[in-house]
């Protein structure tokens, strides 16, 4: 069957269209017609064209004005918060929530040419995220330990993706599940371990307002799970890094 090419009428109007719709819903029309997630810890960088973030900032500006407005704060004579929308909108798109917009740090891998079996971790590792319930702070520190299998990546490779990891909203159960996923992606561990401790402001600043409490997590993976021995060997090596356990 031949395609229908629309007149100049036609395509005009179908240009005006799109060209009335927010951006927000343009990429998420992308992404619902490729049947894929948009929650608040998934990466959508794939559905996300050159210079549509610019464009994404500049909506989610308008919007933060709207919500500084129905808290009834007046940013047109207000010196503090005139321009308190514009660094939110930044804030969020280019930093907070970096990982959800913006692509996967470089990492390149490299072969076990030595066929390396020891263990070996790294720690503690910054990481700050969000309460997706809340959008207040989850800050605290991980640990990674490894048990290398055919190919390895630079120590500092870890810390980049653990960033790009944490800087989308979350809740800490899900977070350390991701970060294990995207480490077993780019260096194929026979072992893998994460701890993850951290405070939560949804706790520390609202509701309980209890200030001492943190919390801690951890996924074990491959040989660390199977081999009770190498397991505590990790665990032992976590110990000495950090006194956390």
């Amino acid at each position: 069957m031949a395609s229908i090419i629309p007149s100049d009428n036609i395509k005009k109007q179908m240009d005006e269209n799109i060209s009335s719709k927010l951006i927000s819903e343009i990429i998420r029309d992308r992404i619902k017609s490729q049947k894929h997630r948009f929650h608040a810890n998934d990466n959508i960088s794939d559905f996300i064209n050159p210079g549509e973030l610019e464009i994404l900032q500049k909506e989610v500006t308008s919007r933060v004005k709207d919500l500084l407005k129905s808290l009834v704060i007046d940013i047109e004579n207000d010196h503090n918060t005139q321009e308190t929308a514009e660094r939110v909108a930044k804030m969020y798109i280019n930093e907070v929530f970096k990982g959800r917009y913006h692509e996967k740090p470089k990492v390149t891998s490299f072969p076990n040419d030595k066929n390396l079996d020891e263990i070996y971790t790294l720690g503690p590792i910054s990481v700050r995220s969000a309460c997706s319930h809340h959008f207040v702070p989850i800050l605290g520190e991980c640990w990674i330990g490894i048990k290398p299998g055919n190919k390895v990546i630079g120590i500092s490779k870890f810390v980049r993706v653990a960033d790009w990891v944490f800087s989308r909203p979350h809740i800490q159960e899900e977070a350390v599940m991701i970060l294990a996923d995207e480490i077993e992606k780019l260096c194929e561990p026979k072992g893998l371990g994460i701890i993850i401790k951290a405070e939560h402001y949804c706790m520390k600043w609202r509701g309980v307002k209890e200030p001492n409490t943190s919390m801690i997590n951890s996924v074990v993976r491959g040989d660390f799970r199977h081999d009770p021995i190498l397991k505590q060997e990790f665990f032992e090596l976590i110990k000495q890094q950090s006194g956390l356990i």
